[in-house]
């Protein structure tokens, strides 16, 4: 005799998470009729939640099991967006802090925030930035590769602009969603928002699109490679600067490339830590089987103007109004993916560019170094800084290299092909 499940009254579940060191959205959730009250006191937190590997299982754990710490909603990053079939997406990102309220030295939105504060402490200047993601999506039916053809737009059918009106609702403004030169591979961009803002709008799109495919019963992947012999998926970073006046402070069309003369050596100082920025920025071992020659991704630590091979890309001016030209000038970072956490991808890019300020590095002052090409010199790279310590704080920095030189060690057996699959998996 079979038994009939009878609808019920639904409660409804509000998540709360944080992108940990493997670039992972995890947290905990709570029924919404607790929000006022976990809006002030959090959620608990094993600290060892922070050392949950890209794959799932902890394989190195430098906290123990002792401890315990709080993670609290921003409300701020609210994101509630209905669907007509099953619940909404109905979440927050958090911070997390020390039982006695003060910040954890492993949240990232923390180290991001830090840099930002920096920056404007020394500088005046605040930092617009934007992630533009590349992901490839399983609805589009088997066809030839379409790159950037109308017809790709058709064939993905109503994902793009269901991701788009997510996206909006949820506070993140949409700028671009592009069919890509990969095999089913698309582009999604927000328009730039300030320093802590601009992580947190990656995090939420990177969430809703996977919630948009999942609920048309496909997925996302934003892994950095399907297939070692192919390109790859970046997550590029653009950013420009605004002074204490809101004015554009980035652009002068007098200089070289349009570059302002703190520009110029913001892009200096971000070169010359950048192949020990790559253990943060391509955070992966599948990361460097993208960043090889002929895959329309850096190879060397160099600038370019209008270079899409340049690991620093000066964007191009549609605009022929200086006022309105000096806004849209902006930076491309192309040494990224999506195994990066976009908090800390950003906050040292933001501490190596200050470091170029203040001792007035020029770009062409030193020669171009190739990148590194594995996770392992990468990591061994940022072991070796003597400023990495200090911009990630020190505790940090060592847990950091021991959780991915785990991940690399996990994967010293494994081929190329079968790595690629198991990041694609989980990405």
């Amino acid at each position: 005799m079979g038994y009939v499940v009878r609808a019920m009254e639904r409660e409804p579940i509000v998540f709360v998470g944080t992108s940990d060191l493997s670039a992972h959205f995890r947290g905990k959730s709570f029924p919404v009729a607790d929000l006022p009250s976990r809006l002030r006191r959090g959620v608990g937190l094993a600290p060892a939640n922070m050392f949950l590997s890209s794959f799932g299982p902890i394989q190195v754990n430098p906290l123990g099991a002792q401890g315990e710490v709080v993670l609290l909603p921003d409300p701020s990053t609210r994101v509630l967006v209905p669907f007509e079939d099953g619940p909404a997406e109905n979440f927050f990102l958090g911070d997390i802090r020390t039982l006695e309220g003060a910040p954890w030295n492993f949240c990232p939105r923390h180290v991001l925030r830090r840099a930002v504060e920096r920056l404007h402490g020394e500088t005046g200047l605040r930092i617009l930035a934007s992630f533009e993601q590349e992901f490839t999506y399983s609805g589009v039916a088997e066809h030839p590769q379409q790159p950037y053809e109308l017809d790709a737009y058709r064939r993905q059918g109503l994902f793009g602009e269901t991701l788009l009106a997510a996206m909006r609702q949820a506070g993140v403004i949409p700028d671009a969603f592009i069919s890509e030169y990969g095999p089913c591979q698309f582009e999604v961009t927000s328009q730039p928002a300030f320093g802590l803002r601009a992580a947190d709008d990656a995090v939420i799109t990177r969430e809703l699109a996977q919630a948009v495919a999942f609920r048309l019963g496909e997925r996302v992947s934003f892994a950095p490679i399907h297939d070692p012999n192919q390109v790859g998926s970046g997550t590029h970073i653009h950013w420009s600067f605004v002074d204490r006046d809101g004015q554009a402070v980035l652009y002068d069309e007098t200089r070289r490339w349009g570059l302002s003369t703190i520009g110029c050596s913001f892009v200096a100082g971000v070169l010359h830590h950048l192949p020990a920025l790559c253990a943060i920025t391509a955070a992966s071992v599948a990361s460097y089987y993208r960043l090889r020659p002929n895959r329309w991704a850096p190879v060397k630590a160099d600038a370019g103007h209008l270079n899409r091979g340049a690991a620093v890309r000066i964007a191009p001016l549609f605009d022929r109004d200086p006022n309105e030209s000096a806004r849209q000038f902006n930076i491309e970072f192309r040494v990224a993916d999506a195994t990066a956490n976009p908090y800390l991808a950003l906050a040292v890019l933001i501490q190596a560019g200050l470091d170029g300020v203040r001792n007035a590095r020029q770009i062409d002052a030193a020669p171009v170094r190739p990148l590194p090409t594995s996770l392992i010199e990468a990591l061994t790279l940022l072991e070796d800084s003597h400023d990495a310590a200090e911009w990630l704080g020190a505790e940090l920095l060592s847990a950091y290299l021991l959780f991915k030189r785990a991940e690399a060690h996990e994967l010293r057996n494994v081929d190329e092909k079968e790595i690629c699959r198991r990041y694609s998996e989980v990405y």
